[in-house]
């Protein structure tokens, strides 16, 4: 009897044992899903940028999306109060805005949290409003040529130039070239250095005035945001002593907490926007200007100075209506007058100039708002003949074997063989991350051959006007998706929905040094032919320069791929991420076909294919989509120049 309840008290114990053991793993498992959870909600998280080198905190003047929004890459999130002027902040990542950290009106420093984006809404139970934000990132590491001990003895006058920060997700830069040399006087406004981004190469000018004492970081080195990349003087005596300085070793330390000397601060260099050459953030006062980011959109479209704009809020920020109101009852001037003692012309320009040993204020611009650009200089100093009527677009004629086509590979001599392994740019490493991104979406492709001769007749005659093939087939689509809207719709995994488009942003692809951008003609549904073919050669231009704004190579929503320059008979697109559709366009070649009548003739004919989502786009419609723009180009081509 006693053996027979010592197995049974044996079974209990095991039993106990066994349940606390699947409990202590249920808990583990739940720890390891809500950790899980967190790792990858904190991947997006949108950080106060540092809108210049001395801005260490920053303050919410508003939110441009509230939580549960949908957001793309190039949406404006926010706008933050800098030290001089209230600047947008674009988001780089898509996804859904989670949770708001800081609200309007708050203050955060440079580096903090203040809102978190999810890639689902399934993820936004992980934050909210209410949640607190996350610590501040830590200070980025020294660059190498700060990194030395500091030197002993009496420390020089003088003061950093910073990294800046060109995007809110941006961590280190490349500094592409420098524009001065050592011990060139630097004025407020002068182009210090040009860094590279993941999309463009950005001009980055001085605020401050002085020598350029000492380079810490040269061409083609990186450096992380906020740390010193050259020491600026005051004057041209200090230089041999900055340099003695930097020699023995001497650094600058990142912490805010040791300035270099009593009083000083670091030199104020200012990354610009990019929306275009007058959208940078001016000031309210001193010929400065507060306005938003379509604010400025829309002045730039109708010609108007904001420095002639009413502000209608309190705050004397500038909205878009205010804009509109003032272009409408005449009170905007459209000649453009910059402030006082700042010179209306380009950084290459003013360095161009300087060059050729010519006052770039005495040189007529033709750029927005009367700004100076480089071919006027070019064309001032006689290396560039004078222009005698509107230059085409960027687009060669249609010759006998080549389709129209959209964008001509830039000329050049016989590259070097490369070898080994060479480093992707900011630029390629964006186009592979894209890449990636397509390879989740299930597509299929319809090709269709268009006749173009009755194209090709209609090029010939406008070529002359300045109207370009690409701007052509950019009319020809817009038009097209008017009748088929699904074309230019998109889907949207997250809520199993399609999302049509009011407008037709299309995109064309244009390849440039170092990477592949996409230019977008905005609203090009409500443009006639010739505005297009203006906005085409304006973004072209700008693209080839590295000098367009996310929101003008990020917001197509129906792409362009033209190959036809190079003679192919026909090839696959691959589908830019966010969009719906994208159509390749092959050579146009002359082809033996039947007609009609029974009898055969010779007509020559491009094959488009088109590359489609297919979880709300089918083939019928493509099919559709395709015999709607046959028709258009080959009996109807005509009706593109008439609005």
């Amino acid at each position: 009897m006693s053996i027979f309840c010592l197995l049974i008290a044996v079974c209990l114990l095991a039993f106990v044992s066994q349940a606390d053991a699947l409990r202590s793993a249920s808990t583990l498992r739940r720890f390891m899903g809500t950790r899980a959870q967190v790792l990858m909600m904190a991947k997006k998280d949108v950080s106060m940028p540092a809108l210049s080198s001395t801005m260490k905190e920053g303050r919410i003047v508003s939110w441009g999306k509230k939580v549960g929004d949908k957001v793309s890459a190039g949406d404006i999130l926010l706008v933050v109060e800098s030290d001089k002027a209230d600047m947008d902040v674009e988001s780089f990542e898509d996804g859904y805005l989670g949770a708001i950290y800081t609200p309007e009106g708050g203050t955060a420093a440079v580096g903090a949290v203040v809102a978190t984006i999810v890639d689902s809404m399934s993820e936004m139970a992980g934050g909210s409003a209410n949640t607190p934000a996350p610590a501040a990132a830590a200070p980025p590491a020294q660059p190498k040529s700060a990194a030395v001990p500091m030197a002993s003895g009496p420390k020089p006058k003088f003061e950093p130039l910073m990294m800046p920060s060109l995007s809110s997700t941006m961590k280190e830069g490349k500094v592409v070239s420098w524009s001065k040399a050592v011990g060139d006087k630097i004025s407020s406004g002068d182009m210090v250095l040009v860094v590279e981004s993941d999309k463009a190469d950005m001009d980055v000018e001085s605020y401050e005035e002085g020598y350029l004492a000492a380079i810490l970081v040269k061409d083609g080195e990186m450096a992380p945001v906020g740390s010193p990349v050259a020491y600026l003087t005051k004057s041209k005596d200090e230089i041999a002593a900055v340099q003695a300085f930097v020699a023995s070793g001497g650094s600058v330390s990142l912490d805010s907490s040791a300035p270099v000397e009593a009083g000083s601060a670091p030199a104020n260099i200012v990354a610009p926007t990019q929306s275009s050459p007058t959208s940078s953030s001016t000031k309210v006062t001193e010929g400065r200007v507060a306005s938003s980011g379509y604010a400025q959109t829309v002045a730039k479209e109708l010609g108007v100075d904001l420095h002639a704009v009413q502000p209608t809020r309190g705050d004397q920020y500038i909205t878009s209506k205010d804009v509109v109101a003032s272009a409408s009852s005449g009170g905007a001037s459209r000649k453009h007058i910059p402030a006082p003692g700042v010179i209306n012309a380009s950084p290459v320009a003013r360095k161009l100039a300087s060059e050729n040993n010519l006052d770039v204020r005495q040189i007529i611009g033709t750029g927005n708002f009367d700004r100076v650009l480089p071919d006027d200089v070019l064309r001032a100093a006689g290396k560039l003949p004078p222009v005698a009527a509107p230059a085409p677009a960027a687009a060669p004629a249609v010759a006998t074997s080549k389709a129209p086509a959209a964008v001509p590979a830039a000329t050049s001599s016989v590259a070097t063989a490369a070898s080994g392994r060479v480093a992707l740019t900011g630029m390629q490493k964006a186009v592979a991350k894209n890449m990636e991104k397509s390879l989740s979406v299930p597509v299929f492709r319809v090709s269709r051959d268009i006749v173009t001769d009755n194209f090709d007749a209609l090029y010939a005659k406008l070529k002359s006007k300045g109207v370009s093939v690409s701007a052509l087939l950019a009319k020809a689509v817009a038009e097209v998706c008017k009748k088929h809207p699904i074309m230019n719709a998109a889907f949207d995994a997250t809520k199993s929905e399609i999302v049509y488009n009011d407008n037709v942003n299309v995109a064309m692809a244009v390849a440039i040094d170092g990477g592949l951008i996409t230019p977008t003609i905005m609203k090009a549904q409500d443009m006639d032919l010739f505005a297009i073919s203006r906005t085409w050669k304006d973004l072209v231009d700008r693209a080839k320069t590295k000098k367009l704004s996310p929101a003008e190579y990020s917001s197509g929503t129906i792409t362009i791929s033209n190959l036809g320059m190079f003679g192919v008979s026909s090839f696959d697109a691959i589908l830019p991420p966010g969009t719906g559709a994208i159509l390749a366009i092959a050579a146009a070649q002359p082809r033996v076909v039947q007609l009609s009548s029974g009898y055969f003739s010779v007509q020559k004919t491009m094959t488009v294919t088109v590359t489609s989502d297919h979880r709300h786009i089918y083939g019928a419609h493509v099919a559709e989509f395709l015999k709607e723009l046959a028709d258009l180009l080959e009996n109807r081509v005509d009706s593109l120049t008439m609005g």
